[in-house]
């Protein structure tokens, strides 16, 4: 099928390539990218001070996350995403949005104004020592993750604010009032809501961290005490906000004829649906194309927690102190959303209306494999040119493999926020509303998490072999192309079906039986080709 041309869309040629949006589409679009604008902007925050907290702390580091994420995070996405399915059957799709906002919101006012404050009392500092005896240096992140328990829970908190509240709440609301037709125009302009929150918190979060201490708060006995204290008040009136803007959204937009069909997303908002987690993964493993799609988050997670805690242990060498770390974090994050607007603005949503939805969701995986083999391959071989390097560059080899990391990060963070997420869920579109929903809560909330427990197994089976991430670099980087390779192949496999309902059924609805407007749909496999 011929792609959409401004003629066929109405649009002029700029208008169509930069803001294909209609007036009276405004209404619904600019508060979905409020949305997204608030929950992005206290993620980056949040991310900002949970690596701080960890790779900072003393006896801690980068090693300590693989055993965050393994042993905490996984349990924790376990759990909330059980609560979530919970909630779903039992509660509206409002209400649900309100009461997992709180529970994040009560969780982060209780870490700032009881955990932190106390924590020399709370950290299990005599067990860590004790432990420190008798255990092989390879356990030295499992320790860590003990020791400070307080800080293993606000990271976990921290990624799952990510996990749920975007992946399953945001995404899973956008799905539920977006059709197809709107989905190529406005999937694209969301991420651009995300992709200056970046760069705003970014800058926040910079200026709040570089604080002298001020005796004249009540709160707070150093200059980065205050600063966390300041940046978690920051995400409680996030909370507050996000609550007034979708409780806006249901009384103004989804009451309006013109931007809804009223009577399906009344249904939907106000329908329970019967789940349970062992169920929806269940249902995941009974469809290929679902399981495409699985295999596709689970790869990303892996790759991208098999890079990161690499980098993330250069960065602490070259910014121990925690508030530089965090600065350095945060400057990173704003670069992310610099080069995210831009990616959302000239290629994502133009790529999946112009190239089809295959070529666009292939991007991601391509700028992964090349940036991580430039990555690991200046981190193995910078060192044998330090002489070289600092006469022709003034950069030290530590400084260099933490720069090209940094540039690593920035492209596949930035291609995630705008091209692989777009992309990701166009997938779910095309299905009725339970199916999206078990497949949703299934493949975002565990999906993800099992990802990034799975890079984090590879990292502790290497350190407990080896001992320290240093020596482990080599056999990561080997890892990690091989799970590119696989992420590709199965983005091509379930390229054909995705492209063929974006192109031919801009309103079609899958139900549960694949039925398309009274024709019978396969999407559990691709046809084969030929």
């Amino acid at each position: 099928m011929s792609q959409p041309t401004s003629k066929s869309t109405g649009f002029g040629k700029l208008r169509s390539f930069f803001w294909p949006v209609r007036r009276y589409e405004l209404k619904k679009l600019l508060p979905m990218l409020i949305l997204f604008f608030l929950i992005s902007f206290a993620y980056n925050i949040l991310r900002g001070v949970k690596d701080t907290l960890i790779v900072t702390a003393e006896g801690s580091g980068a090693e300590a996350i693989p055993f965050i994420k393994m042993y905490a995070m996984f349990p924790a996405a376990i759990f909330l995403t059980a609560l979530f399915t919970r909630l779903s059957t039992h509660f509206s799709r409002e209400n649900v949005f309100y009461i997992m906002i709180s529970v994040f919101m009560i969780f982060f006012l209780f870490f700032g104004t009881v955990l932190y404050p106390n924590r020399e009392l709370l950290h299990l500092h005599s067990f860590a020592a004790f432990c420190t005896a008798n255990l092989p240096e390879g356990f030295m992140g499992f320790i860590a993750m003990i020791r400070y328990w307080i800080f293993t829970s606000f990271y976990v908190m921290a990624e799952l604010w990510g996990a749920l509240l975007l992946s399953l709440l945001f995404w899973g609301f956008a799905n539920d009032i977006t059709k197809i037709c709107e989905a190529k125009r406005f999937y694209g302009l969301f991420a651009i809501g995300a992709n200056v929150a970046s760069i705003v918190s970014g800058q926040v979060s910079i200026f709040l961290s570089r604080r002298s201490f001020n005796p004249r708060l009540h709160f707070g006995s150093e200059s980065w005490e205050q600063s966390l204290m300041l940046l978690i008040f920051v995400v409680v009136i996030i909370c507050l906000l996000l609550m007034v803007v979708f409780r806006w959204m249901h009384c103004h937009v989804l009451t309006d004829p013109k931007l809804c069909n009223v009577k399906a997303v009344t249904e939907t908002a106000s329908k329970k649906t019967k789940m349970s987690l062992r169920k929806n993964i269940a249902y995941i493993l009974s469809s290929k194309y679902l399981l495409g799609v699985a295999v596709i988050v689970v790869t990303y997670n892996v790759v991208i927690n098999l890079v990161e805690v690499v980098w993330k242990h250069q960065i602490k060498l070259l910014y121990p102190l925690p508030a530089d770390y965090n600065v350095y974090m945060n400057q990173i994050t704003t670069m992310t959303g610099i080069v995210a607007t831009l990616i959302a603005l000239l290629i994502s949503g133009n790529a999946i209306r112009k190239c089809g939805w295959t070529f666009t969701a292939l991007i991601t995986p391509i700028i992964l494999l090349v940036t991580s083999v430039v990555f690991f391959g200046t981190l193995l071989f910078s060192g044998h040119f330090s002489d070289v390097l600092i006469s022709f560059t003034g950069m030290t080899p530590l400084y260099l493999v933490a720069f090209v990391g940094s540039a690593q990060n920035i492209l596949s963070r930035a291609s995630k926020y705008t091209v692989f997420d777009a992309t990701k869920e166009i997938t779910y579109i095309p299905l009725d509303r339970d199916a999206r929903i078990k497949s949703k809560s299934a493949i975002d909330g565990v999906g993800s998490r099992m990802g990034k427990s799975g890079g984090a197994i590879i990292h502790q089976v290497l350190l407990m072999i080896f001992g320290s991430l240093a020596v482990t670099a080599p056999y990561v980087a080997v890892i990690l192309i091989v799970i590119i390779v696989g992420w590709i192949i199965a983005t091509k496999r379930i390229g054909k079906k995705v492209d063929k309902v974006v192109n031919d059924h801009e309103f079609a609805i899958f139900n549960k039986n694949g039925v398309i407007s009274g024709e019978r749909v396969d999407i559990s496999a691709p046809k084969n080709s030929g």
